[in-house]
């Protein structure tokens, strides 16, 4: 028994040790991430400030010089961002290991807030007695003073949030109310401009260079890196909330599948991209789950893209005659084929095309035989 015992211990202990070299790996891990998407936004950023001064030496003459800054720029932004998700892995992460440090990553100094912002002063209520030992005798002795930037429609104001300080007289105690919330780390910026600007760039499709000059226009400074950082913020914010809706999403099993073409700028022209959506819908199946659409992005239309979206989910899909999907529906496919249910409406437009068109196929100009349909 004393053996046993001895061999149970020694091999917790080894897998104890196991488990701290894989956390310590995977620390070590966000931080080179973070450190090399840092770097390659730093160089992003060296390459834009170059091309701007040239653009200055040379003039303002050279549209393509423009059309290449601009490109510069929204592919900073997007590096700030990943630099700003990756950043934020790297303190989870570090903070579950206590022999590794948090990566911080370098970034400009920001501005103060305009002065002729308007100040709006929220001061949280202040204790009434000692957090320490419950004394009531207890005297202000200064406040802390925190500012977010906050955006109301067609105007700017700075939200300070006062937490004022109290000391005891009898144990010499400080006792203050705890920080106020933020939406994002170091959030100097408030949830309506966080909102604002994840809206302009996403909806809107405003790229942030666009949005700093307005808001420039508008008295307030907001470079490029600062609105990219809080993107990236906001990104890894709102994960847990994406990920809710594909889990929803994928554990139908009936899915609506399409995609549609997005404009890509690329550069020196704008590209076809694509939007991919999966929805799910029971209603007029008398079903009780809420309605939901899941929403992937793609460079290009490469048939890799709907069998990476449903890895793992099994059901019935409505969708196109799209190639695409062909490989979802193999019988050999794990863990179980897709159940193809094609599209009624993409089918008669083919139909109508070949009466309307006299068996000439639209769209792409391929030859179909002659055939008689009367239009519904």
């Amino acid at each position: 028994m004393d053996d046993a015992a001895s061999e149970i211990s020694r091999l917790r202990a080894a897998l104890a040790a196991s488990e701290a070299r894989a956390a310590s790996a995977e620390a070590d891990l966000a931080q080179v991430r973070a450190v090399v998407t840092t770097s390659e936004a730093m160089i992003r950023h060296l390459k834009l400030e170059i091309a701007k001064m040239r653009r200055e030496q040379y003039g303002q003459s050279s549209e393509r010089r423009a059309r290449l800054i601009d490109q510069m720029e929204l592919q900073l932004e997007e590096l700030e961002a990943d630099a700003t998700e990756d950043e934020i892995a790297a303190e989870r992460v570090a903070a579950k290991i206590t022999n590794v440090s948090a990566f911080e990553r370098r970034r400009p100094a920001r501005k103060p807030f305009p002065a002729h912002l308007p100040r709006e002063r929220l001061i949280i209520e202040a204790p009434s007695t000692c957090t320490c030992c419950g004394s009531d005798r207890i005297v202000k002795m200064g406040e802390d003073v925190t500012e977010t930037l906050e955006a109301i429609p067609r105007q700017w104001k700075v939200i300070q949030t006062v937490r004022e300080k109290f000391t005891c007289r009898d144990c010499e105690k400080i006792s203050q109310s705890p920080a106020p919330f933020h939406a994002t780390p170091r959030g100097w910026a408030g949830p309506n401009l966080l909102a604002t600007i994840l809206f302009e760039k996403f909806g809107q499709h405003q790229p942030l260079n666009r949005q700093a000059e307005r808001y420039a226009r508008e008295g307030v400074d907001l470079s490029l890196s600062t609105l990219a950082d809080q993107v990236g913020a906001c990104a890894t914010a709102l994960q847990p909330i994406h990920d809710l809706i594909r889990a929803h999403v994928l554990a139908a099993v009936r899915l609506h599948g399409d995609d549609t073409t997005v404009p890509l700028l690329a550069r020196g022209a704008t590209r076809q991209a694509r939007l991919w959506t999966y929805v799910r819908d029971d209603r007029p199946f008398a079903g009780g789950a809420p309605p939901a659409a899941l929403f992937h992005f793609s460079p290009d239309r490469e048939k890799t893209h709907p069998n990476r979206h449903l890895v793992g989910w099994h059901g019935t899909l409505q969708a196109d005659a799209y190639g695409g999907y062909n490989d979802l529906y193999r019988a050999d496919r794990g863990p179980a084929p897709v159940k193809s249910a094609l599209c009624w409406s993409h089918a008669r437009r083919k139909f109508f095309e070949l009466a309307v068109n006299g068996g000439v196929k639209t769209g792409h100009g391929a030859e179909q035989k002659s055939a008689t349909v009367a239009p519904a």
